[in-house]
């Protein structure tokens, strides 16, 4: 049985598919947020400003992203996945099986050219419903002029936080096409090669629960603390609208509070968090 990524095309080390067939993968792969993020759905106005960069998108949605993806791991674990994107279907293998709604293919990092190819650039043809959600980042790329959102191809050197790991690469694309579209979580896999091939993913269940003190105090400092972010604030900021909490902000400062707790926050003169205190039990 043929594998969706066996075929390579010679001189590169993007998938492609025999005669347009895409036919079942199996293996495991990467539930973690390597990067950061925005929260606007295509076609409505940022939150935070109308003048919108790559960095600005990846802070404004950093938080909500590792959250949603914090949220996968508790469902499906470290389970094997598989695909057929003739089929439109992405499930997580095991007892039972946990089938995804829909599957969006975005594109592929490739360490031989050293760069990232859209889904809707591949020369193989993939079907429309798999590349649309595809096609709208580039179309939102084009409005607002992020270039890295609507070439075709993108060197890896060319994107923030410029990395020579594949994995790395696909988290940045991702989460820019997470908050372009509103579809949160997210799922890269090993295509041969090096290679990592990268997918949104919808469900049901991954709509997140009602915010919990616990899990939002872990997104908050795991999320300041190791992802790339620009402006810690922004980045804060941001979450704590998107997810439904209270926040007040001023020059050095912010309190963001939810139920059961509390959080203070300080900043330096560069917009980076300094510290972080939290109170359980708070009734705010």
């Amino acid at each position: 049985m043929t594998r969706l990524f066996d075929i390579i095309p010679p001189g590169h080390a993007h998938p492609g598919a025999i005669s347009g067939s895409l036919v079942w993968t199996v293996g495991r792969g990467s539930i973690s947020a390597n990067t950061t993020l925005t929260g606007v759905r295509l076609g409505s106005v940022p939150l935070v400003s109308e003048a919108l960069t790559l960095d600005q998108i990846l802070d404004d949605a950093a938080l909500l992203s590792l959250e949603h993806q914090l949220h996968l791991a508790d469902l499906v674990g470290d389970r094997p996945w598989r695909v057929n994107l003739d089929e439109q279907r992405f499930e997580f293998v095991g007892e039972p099986p946990f089938v995804c709604s829909r599957v969006h293919l975005l594109g592929s990092a490739a360490p031989g050219p050293r760069s990232w190819l859209w889904s809707w650039a591949n020369p193989y043809g993939y079907s429309k419903p798999v590349i649309e959600l595809a096609e709208a980042v580039r179309e939102f790329g084009h409005r607002h002029g992020i270039g890295e959102l609507a070439a075709p191809e993108v060197p890896f050197d060319a994107l923030p936080f410029a990395s020579t790991e594949p994995n790395a690469v696909a988290g940045v694309l991702l989460e820019a096409a997470k908050a372009v579209s509103g579809v949160w979580t997210a799922y890269t896999g090993d295509a041969g090669g090096g290679t990592r091939v990268a997918f949104l993913i919808e469900h049901p269940d991954f709509r997140l629960p009602p915010p919990e003190a616990v899990r939002v105090m872990r997104v908050l400092q795991q999320g300041t603390a190791e992802l790339n972010l620009t402006d810690h604030r922004r980045a804060v900021h941001s979450y704590a609208v998107r997810r439904g909490l209270k926040s007040s902000f001023n020059a050095h400062q912010a309190e963001v509070s939810g139920p059961g707790f509390d959080v203070a926050i300080q900043f330096d003169d560069a917009d980076r968090v300094l510290k972080m205190t939290a109170r359980m039990g708070s009734d705010r």
